[in-house]
């Protein structure tokens, strides 16, 4: 079934880290932002905790390239910086700071325009970032929330309607992926480190983004 996406005035993008907006949102994004529609993006943690063992990534370098890649990526879609806001809470440790997601998540919400379509992760991901991020999700008016799959990688997710992807979206999508080069193979002094791989960037990029309408407390 196919997601009926309406004319919001305003999407939120809720991303636990940076470059989950591009991997749950990347055509949604591009579709409206062209149509016009208010456009912001919430990364919620600071993304430091990818490569802990890098001596030539220490975290404050990390952190800056992150956030470097995430408004490069989202520029060419439209979005500009002063839209992409950084909570910068601790990778990987989000449920000690669940109140500041929640606050942090709120105010994003309120400083835009209702009718407003807001994602926000699956409540079931795999990730417990993720799933912080996703029990922020709160109740509002005037706001629609929906949940977009991230863990395990193409995962499916109840419920879910589906935004078919042209050929042209598909490419533009993968390349985005691959353009955060930090967690796409950049880094190779971390044995332990996360990186991408091919089978997770194509599930990544596959031909439909998925969601579902969020249940809010």
């Amino acid at each position: 079934m196919r997601a009926h996406v309406g004319r919001p005035r305003a999407l939120l993008v809720v991303a636990p880290h940076p470059d989950d907006e591009a991997i749950a949102a990347h055509a949604l994004i591009t579709r409206l932002a062209r149509r016009g529609t208010r456009v912001a993006i919430l990364v919620v943690s600071d993304g430091a905790a990818s490569h802990p063992g890098s001596r030539t990534w220490p975290r404050d370098r990390l952190v800056h390239e992150r956030r470097r890649e995430t408004r490069r990526a989202m520029r060419r879609l439209g979005v500009a910086a002063g839209a992409v806001t950084f909570l910068d809470l601790p990778d990987g440790r989000l449920a000690e700071r669940a109140a500041s997601v929640r606050r942090g998540v709120r105010r994003a919400a309120r400083a835009l325009p209702a009718p407003l379509l807001a994602l926000a992760p699956s409540d079931d991901d795999a990730h417990p970032d993720h799933r912080v991020v996703a029990a922020a999700a709160c109740r509002a008016p005037g706001v629609r929330w929906w949940r977009y799959p991230v863990w395990p990688a193409g995962q499916r997710l109840r419920g879910a309607r589906s935004l078919p992807l042209s050929a042209q979206e598909r490419l533009a999508k993968r390349h985005a992926i691959r353009g955060y080069r930090t967690q796409a193979g950049r880094i190779t002094d971390d044995p332990t480190g996360f990186a991408m791989t091919r089978g997770q960037i194509a599930a990544f990029s596959r031909p439909r983004e998925l969601f579902a309408a969020a249940t809010t407390s």
